[in-house]
């Protein structure tokens, strides 16, 4: 297939690049690199399947409406505003990149037929309590711009199934993390933590820590989002994955840097948009994709330890 993956630059971007091109499929990426990194994508430059990079945003319309005239099979559409404080401080860019972009996406697609795999976030919930876990039909409570900008997306994107017959699937990664993801505080949880231990400084949590979140590795995801793609009997269809288990964010910190002594706490900035509890029920990937998460907690730690500390040393050369 010839596939289009807008925000391919991006940390989960590339790994969906990277299963692509392993299956033998031709793709282009398209990236404005507000979130994204030419870096991530440097290893696929030689293939002959790895077509075009574009430096572009969804927001516009041209851009879009250009490359789509490249004839696409699929299209996975990753590009996002994903800061969920900066959503806070900033709400216009959010439904500019997030609403609107999807729109632009939509549009281009719809007037060709081309499927879409719309990243959705598990940030549109209302936080599971106790021991129950969120399926696809847990309530929604987006407590951001973000959140809301996300679910809006998702709801567009419904609609051009349902209006227009567009093939569309709605995936929801629970927190993704791994090798490419930014360490600084744009990046995940787990990526800060990490290079923090490793600089020997102190790991900063926000609030008491017991707020849990289901750790999902980076190519579990890009499995989760291919499988979406090429399954049949998904179009409309809205699907979680996550490793099915929860974690407090410090136990999480005592796990990464094994010293209760590193670990501090400290004031949440949003306490309003901070999510106590997720723990994703992905039983509806299982039985319509076959899907299920490879990686374990402790390994995926491991090998995103193992590749930060490998970048910081070439970095260092």
């Amino acid at each position: 297939m010839k596939v289009l993956v807008t925000g391919g630059a991006g940390f989960i971007g590339r790994w969906v690049v990277k299963r692509l091109l392993q299956e033998g499929h031709e793709a282009w990426v398209l990236d404005n690199l507000d979130n994204g990194r030419e870096f991530n994508i440097e290893e696929f430059r030689g293939n002959p399947l790895f077509r075009e990079f574009v430096k572009g945003d969804v927001v516009s319309e041209d851009t879009v409406f250009r490359l789509f005239e490249e004839g696409f099979d699929l299209c996975f559409h990753l590009a996002a505003q994903i800061n969920v404080h900066e959503s806070l401080e900033n709400p216009q860019k959010a439904y500019k990149v997030n609403v609107l972009g999807t729109y632009n996406i939509l549009e281009a697609a719809r007037k060709r037929g081309i499927k879409i795999v719309l990243l959705g976030t598990c940030m549109v919930y209302d936080p599971a309590s106790g021991d129950y876990r969120i399926s696809e039909t847990h309530p929604v409570k987006p407590a951001s711009p973000y959140a809301g900008s996300k679910l809006a997306a998702e709801n567009l994107a419904e609609s051009y199934f349902h209006g227009f017959g567009l093939p569309v699937v709605i995936c929801r990664p629970f927190n993704t993390y791994g090798p490419f993801q930014k360490s600084n505080m744009e990046g995940g949880v787990v990526s800060i933590f990490i290079e923090r231990t490793l600089k020997g400084e102190d790991l900063l949590v926000f609030g008491d820590g017991t707020q849990t979140r289901d750790l999902l590795y980076a190519e579990d995801c890009a499995d989760f989002l291919y499988k979406a793609a090429v399954a049949p009997g998904v179009d409309g269809e809205i699907l979680n994955a996550g490793l099915g288990m929860d974690i407090p964010i410090k136990d999480l910190a005592l796990k990464v840097c094994g010293d209760k002594g590193k670990i501090k706490f400290v004031p949440h900035h949003h306490p309003q948009s901070e999510i106590k509890k997720l723990v994703c029920d992905f039983s509806k990937a299982k039985k319509m994709l076959g899907w299920r998460p490879l990686v374990s907690l402790d390994e995926g730690i491991e090998l995103t330890r193992k590749w930060i500390a490998g970048s910081a040393k070439n970095s260092s050369r």
